[in-house]
């Protein structure tokens, strides 16, 4: 039976068309569309509709070390004497990623049809944001489109390995938070009925602990899947709010920065993205007030991105770029003093290169250092709140013998 396959050619005017073909391959396509003075542009097969159609619960994305991968191969190629369409045209089969590649077909056939490269990346914001057009743009006005990808690939694998560190802090704690609330809830909708049966036929004062368990016990049943309801509820609320919203962002990232423990942790994160994105702009050539905008978008930080737009404020006045950076609690002495030497010296996109530097050392030692500190005490915690409810279980035992007799 023959395959469904979607084509784009080129007519013999100029004029691209997009249409179906049912056929035995691609080959046969290609030589059928080429019989028809037709010059094919792209040939893909068709997916069969079935029952056994995977559904995809989760949307595509393309993960840094991706979208990392396909810059460095790209500036590689590039670097080699490749042409862009050949070069996209290669990745665009190459690329494991599915949406990526079909991406990178799509800035391809645009920049066939005359586009820049830059302004073809600019319909794909999902997949390339405002920084990496940016840069994109900036390489090709100068010239230096290899250089540029390859500095893109550095900071996009740098943000890769600092969000790897973030996660590996933040497993731990969130694997045993997840253990204690699985096992209180098995053990008060499960394990402590057993006992309160047993309790009602002996009869007697119950001590205050197990009365509380109990208590606990008999309102879990109904109030678990309440909680689970609204905290579902609440998440999506969460995540839309922090998605459309200004505000939203700009109160959770105060608290998120104000946390005890992890609040350091994400104020030296915030600071490494911020020193090492505007260091990459402005290197490429990026003029002053659009690098601090595009800082402002993709730091990931809303009180960094507010902090950048001062700075913006600042600089179109003429005045230096450290002075509103001292009135945010975020910015530490050290990094202020830093920019304004890097200002004086003229040198001030290698002064950010070591302040993202050391503060992705810091992250690294930090990272170490919470990790150490929160295993023990979760240990202890989750030791504790188990050990606590199989106490209140057992304390009428201590007094059974009193009740048989």
């Amino acid at each position: 039976m023959a395959d469904s396959y979607a084509y784009r050619v080129r007519t013999r005017q100029g004029q691209v068309v997009t249409g179906k073909m049912d056929a035995d391959g691609e080959s046969a396509v290609a030589n059928r569309l080429r019989a028809q003075g037709l010059t094919p542009v792209q040939i893909t097969k068709e997916a069969k509709v079935s029952m056994k159609t995977e559904i995809k619960i989760l949307p595509e994305k393309v993960k840094l070390r991706d979208l990392a991968v396909f810059s460095r191969q790209f500036a590689t190629m590039i670097n080699s004497g490749l042409s862009l369409l050949r070069a996209l045209n290669i990745l665009s089969e190459q690329t494991e990623n599915k949406l990526l590649a079909r991406t990178i077909g799509e800035v391809r056939d645009d920049v066939e049809r005359g586009s820049s490269l830059s302004a073809s990346m600019s319909k794909h914001p999902k997949v390339f944001n405002t920084l990496y057009v940016s840069m994109v743009r900036a390489g090709e006005t100068g010239g230096q489109l290899d250089t540029i990808l390859m500095r893109v690939a550095d900071n996009l694998e740098a943000d890769h390995r600092l969000r790897q560190k973030i996660k590996s802090a933040m497993t731990y704690p969130t694997v045993v938070a997840g253990i204690a609330v699985l096992l209180v809830t098995v053990m008060l909708i499960f394990v402590v009925p057993t006992f309160a049966g047993m309790f009602e036929d002996l009869g007697g004062e119950l001590p205050l602990p197990t009365k509380v368990l109990l208590a606990m016990s008999s309102s879990a049943k109904i109030g678990t899947p309440l909680l689970i309801v609204f905290s579902v509820v609440g998440f999506i609320a969460y995540k839309r709010g922090r998605r459309s919203n200004e505000k939203v962002r700009y109160h959770t990232d105060r608290v998120k920065l104000k946390t005890p423990v992890f609040g350091t942790l994400f104020q030296k994160v915030a600071v490494s993205r911020f020193s090492r994105t505007l260091g990459l702009l402005l290197r490429a050539g990026v003029p002053v007030l659009q690098a601090l905008d595009i800082v402002s978008e993709t730091t990931g930080n809303e009180v960094v991105g507010r902090a950048a737009q001062e700075v913006k404020e600042s600089v179109r006045q003429g005045e230096s770029m450290a002075a509103p950076l001292q009135r945010h609690e975020i910015f530490p002495p050290m990094v202020v003093q830093m920019i304004s030497v890097g200002e004086d010296t003229g040198a001030l996109d290698a002064m950010l290169d070591k302040i993202a530097d050391f503060y992705d050392q810091e992250v690294e030692i930090t990272t170490e250092q919470l990790t150490s500190l929160i295993e023990p005490v979760m240990i202890a915690v989750l030791g504790g709140i188990v050990g606590s409810m199989v106490i209140a279980l057992y304390m009428p035992m201590f007094g059974i013998f009193d009740l048989i007799k």
